[in-house]
């Protein structure tokens, strides 16, 4: 005799639908402003940066949405007033605009502005979620 199906309770039904993917790197914002996001990488023909990822408070973003190939990411992060929210110690380019920069070098005499972005050890997961915090004051 066949056996009917299990009926899922809606509210774990409800709850497993909603639940967000990690996928890649993935970055949330708990400050309270809108955060311009870029990240620097290596690739094939070396390092690259791209951007701007603007993520609203209280949001995430994903600018990997594919598994971690590299244990070290670089990221740079402004507030919507152009003020510097997260930044390190690794020179690399960036764009006024959105850009794909390949090379880290150079960046004035190639019409870019060097940036200073943090490394994070990603511990050479396929996933892996930055958290921006606020500044405690």
């Amino acid at each position: 005799m066949p056996r009917a199906p299990l009926a899922c309770p809606a509210l774990l039904c409800a709850l497993l639908a909603a639940a967000p993917a990690l996928a890649g790197f993935s970055v949330c914002n708990r400050s309270l402003d809108e955060v311009n996001l870029a990240l620097g990488q290596p690739g094939e023909n070396g390092f690259g940066t791209s951007g701007w990822w603007l993520i609203g408070p209280g949001e995430c973003a994903s600018p990997l949405d594919r598994p971690l190939d590299a244990r070290f990411l670089y990221v740079f992060a402004l507030d919507a007033f152009g003020r510097v929210l997260l930044e390190g110690a690794t020179p690399m380019c960036v764009g006024p605009g959105r850009f794909e920069i390949r090379g880290a070098t150079d960046c004035l005499t190639r019409g870019y502005l060097e940036a200073r972005f943090r490394e994070i050890d990603t511990g050479n997961a396929a996933d892996f979620m930055l958290t921006l915090h606020p500044d405690a004051e």
